[in-house]
């Protein structure tokens, strides 16, 4: 979908027959990432010998998919925040159901389906294409911002010279910075939505640290700045993975970030197995969001019907 599909859309008068066609379209977009999420974990699972992996990595892997699915809420969270920012107030769970079930499109390659597929499902619920272009925009923004924060942190894996306390202080100076300039001058729902995303990125790298430390077998508490470079590099590497045209999901392009940046730190074929796993428990953690969302709309329609 190109930039001049999508301001098409944002400008479409909705009518009932229009209302329907892009509920069908939005859910349409969840379904066809589903394929895509499945091809990609029987392409992983052949591509690579998972037959050595423990099942103590397995159970591991399960909790934190567990774990990744309620850190992404604190996505939806945010973009209520910024749809709140821009005048429209609804409901958290309107906001679950709809990122819910988009976000699944985001493995159709092309990389912008799951924001086509939230579009068309509020423009159905009847918000102004406008709004929820803006809203994106602000999202992609936001989220963008707060992943190039964690850059701060990559700096001494890239200039010797600079030390870890430099990187922390520069990035807590940082996060402040904008936290103020956010509050001040736009509006205390974009500080959260800010909040919100440097929290879902904070949790997610470390969701990948929590699973290179189980496959590696690697402990203690000396280990500690080495931790904190592979969150912040696996942070960066989402954000590089997401500004990339064409990647699903930014697969593909993130491992290679990571590559670069942690080579001499990790043992490539451990990260590039807990790439793999990572894209696994990743996978199914957004199945679960998918699923939950679903199963709260389909309760959601059985109380209406009563």
């Amino acid at each position: 979908m190109d930039h001049a599909s999508l301001s098409a859309l944002c400008s479409m008068t909705v009518t009932p027959v229009l209302k329907r066609t892009l509920h069908w379209i939005g859910n349409g977009l969840a379904i066809i990432g589903i394929f895509f999420v499945i091809l990609r974990l029987y392409r992983d699972w052949h591509v690579r010998d998972l037959s050595y992996i423990s099942l103590n990595i397995w159970l591991a892997v399960t909790c934190l998919a567990i774990f990744y699915c309620f850190d992404s809420f604190l996505l939806v969270f945010a973009w209520r925040r910024i749809l709140k920012s821009l005048g429209v107030d609804v409901s958290r769970a309107w906001s679950i159901k709809i990122y819910g079930i988009s976000q699944l499109a985001k493995y159709v390659p092309g990389n912008v389906f799951h924001i086509a597929g939230r579009q068309a499902l509020g423009m159905s619920a009847g918000i102004s294409g406008g709004i929820l272009a803006k809203s994106t925009g602000w999202e992609i923004g936001l989220i963008s911002v707060s992943g190039a924060v964690f850059s701060w942190l990559v700096l001494p894996l890239l200039i010797p010279f600079v030390t870890l306390p430099a990187s922390i202080a520069l990035i807590l100076l940082t996060i402040v910075g904008l936290g103020y300039i956010l509050y001040i001058f736009f509006s205390f729902h974009l500080f959260l939505a800010f909040i919100y995303q440097i929290s879902f990125l904070l949790i997610s790298g470390g969701i990948f640290v929590i699973l290179l430390g189980a496959l590696v077998q690697n402990e203690g508490g000396e280990h500690l700045q080495a931790w904190i470079f592979i969150c912040s590099a696996y942070v960066v590497a989402w954000l590089v993975g997401l500004v990339t045209p064409g990647a699903p999901a930014g697969v593909g392009v993130r491992e290679l970030i990571l590559l670069f940046l942690l080579k001499g730190l990790v043992n490539d074929e451990d990260l590039l197995m807990a790439v793999v796993l990572g894209r696994i428990l990743t996978f199914a953690g957004d199945l679960l969001f998918f699923s939950l969302s679903s199963f709260f709309l389909m309760i959601k329609k059985e109380i209406k019907n009563e």
